[in-house]
């Protein structure tokens, strides 16, 4: 169950981390880098928001895992 909580903990706390990211680089708040395709794109706050609450969720989730015994 340990290293359930982990794996979960680590993804989840990636995931809301990129997610933040794109929502900021899609609310034209992060220009960088210049390449993106996701800048000033307001479908990517949305995609962002919900990649980055998916991420908190299992955040949650790995809190919640109980040892067996």
């Amino acid at each position: 169950m340990a290293a359930l909580r982990a794996v979960l903990m680590v993804v989840g706390l990636l995931l809301a981390v990129f997610g933040t990211f794109f929502a900021l680089q899609g609310a034209g708040v992060i220009m960088w880098p210049a390449e993106s395709f996701m800048l000033a794109n307001r479908n990517w706050v949305t995609n962002g928001l919900v990649i980055a609450a998916f991420g908190l969720l299992l955040v949650w989730l790995s809190r919640r895992v109980r040892p067996r015994g």
